[in-house]
Protein backbone atom coordinates (compact mmCIF):
# COMPACT_ATOMS: atom_id res chain seq x y z
CA UNK A 1 0.00 0.00 0.00
CA UNK A 2 2.90 2.38 0.35
CA UNK A 3 2.90 3.17 -3.34
CA UNK A 4 -0.89 4.22 -3.49
CA UNK A 5 -0.32 8.58 -4.07
CA UNK A 6 -3.56 9.48 -5.86
CA UNK A 7 -7.30 8.19 -5.19
CA UNK A 8 -9.63 6.43 -7.59
CA UNK A 9 -10.99 9.81 -9.47
CA UNK A 10 -7.49 11.38 -9.66
CA UNK A 11 -6.27 8.45 -11.41
CA UNK A 12 -9.06 7.86 -13.85
CA UNK A 13 -9.12 11.79 -15.10
CA UNK A 14 -5.18 10.70 -15.41
CA UNK A 15 -6.37 7.95 -17.77
CA UNK A 16 -8.92 9.80 -19.86
CA UNK A 17 -5.91 12.37 -19.84
CA UNK A 18 -3.39 10.52 -21.07
CA UNK A 19 -5.67 8.69 -23.87
CA UNK A 20 -6.52 12.01 -25.52
CA UNK A 21 -2.70 13.17 -25.21
CA UNK A 22 -1.32 9.81 -26.67
CA UNK A 23 -4.01 9.90 -29.45
CA UNK A 24 -3.57 14.12 -30.18
CA UNK A 25 0.09 14.18 -29.74
CA UNK A 26 0.98 10.86 -32.24
CA UNK A 27 -1.78 12.34 -34.69
CA UNK A 28 0.78 15.52 -34.62
CA UNK A 29 3.78 13.60 -35.16
CA UNK A 30 2.61 11.60 -38.42
CA UNK A 31 1.38 14.95 -39.53
CA UNK A 32 4.70 16.91 -38.71
CA UNK A 33 6.76 13.58 -40.41
CA UNK A 34 4.54 13.90 -43.30
CA UNK A 35 5.55 17.49 -43.67
CA UNK A 36 1.47 19.22 -43.27
CA UNK A 37 1.63 22.74 -44.97
CA UNK A 38 -1.09 23.40 -42.59
CA UNK A 39 1.75 23.13 -39.52
CA UNK A 40 4.25 25.73 -40.83
CA UNK A 41 3.32 28.10 -38.56
CA UNK A 42 4.67 25.49 -35.53
CA UNK A 43 7.77 24.99 -36.76
CA UNK A 44 10.46 27.62 -35.80
CA UNK A 45 11.90 28.67 -39.17
CA UNK A 46 14.41 31.75 -39.23
CA UNK A 47 15.24 33.64 -42.03
CA UNK A 48 18.85 32.22 -41.69
CA UNK A 49 17.38 28.71 -42.14
CA UNK A 50 15.48 30.07 -45.55
CA UNK A 51 18.50 32.46 -46.90
CA UNK A 52 21.40 31.11 -45.11
CA UNK A 53 21.40 27.90 -46.47
CA UNK A 54 22.06 25.71 -50.26
CA UNK A 55 18.40 23.59 -50.26
CA UNK A 56 16.11 25.42 -47.82
CA UNK A 57 13.35 22.60 -47.98
CA UNK A 58 15.92 20.24 -46.87
CA UNK A 59 16.16 22.54 -43.59
CA UNK A 60 12.82 23.36 -42.97
CA UNK A 61 12.16 18.95 -43.87
CA UNK A 62 14.50 18.45 -41.03
CA UNK A 63 12.77 21.23 -38.43
CA UNK A 64 9.55 19.40 -39.40
CA UNK A 65 10.94 16.41 -38.12
CA UNK A 66 12.62 17.26 -35.10
CA UNK A 67 9.11 18.77 -34.12
CA UNK A 68 7.34 15.17 -35.08
CA UNK A 69 10.47 13.46 -32.94
CA UNK A 70 9.51 15.58 -29.86
CA UNK A 71 5.71 15.08 -30.79
CA UNK A 72 6.41 11.32 -29.89
CA UNK A 73 8.66 11.78 -26.74
CA UNK A 74 5.66 13.53 -25.54
CA UNK A 75 3.05 10.80 -26.84
CA UNK A 76 5.77 8.16 -25.18
CA UNK A 77 5.25 10.35 -21.25
CA UNK A 78 1.67 10.14 -21.45
CA UNK A 79 1.65 6.39 -21.92
CA UNK A 80 3.88 6.74 -18.72
CA UNK A 81 1.75 8.94 -17.27
CA UNK A 82 -1.71 6.17 -18.17
CA UNK A 83 0.24 3.21 -17.03
CA UNK A 84 0.52 4.88 -13.84
CA UNK A 85 -2.57 5.87 -13.48
CA UNK A 86 -3.51 2.37 -14.23
CA UNK A 87 -1.38 0.84 -11.64
CA UNK A 88 -3.06 3.55 -9.41
CA UNK A 89 -6.97 2.02 -10.17
CA UNK A 90 -5.80 -1.55 -9.50
CA UNK A 91 -3.99 0.00 -5.66
CA UNK A 92 -7.26 1.24 -5.14
CA UNK A 93 -9.52 -1.26 -6.62
CA UNK A 94 -7.26 -3.89 -3.88
CA UNK A 95 -7.85 -1.35 -0.95
CA UNK A 96 -11.78 -1.88 -1.48
CA UNK A 97 -11.56 -5.64 -0.77
CA UNK A 98 -9.47 -5.48 2.30
CA UNK A 99 -10.78 -5.64 5.59
CA UNK A 100 -9.76 -3.36 8.52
Amino acid sequence: MAFLICGPKVATCGIVISIWGVIMLAMLGIFFRTHSAVLIEDVRVTEADMHGDQNPPQTVYGLYNQVGYNCFIAAGIYVLVGAFSFCQIKLNNRKEYLVH
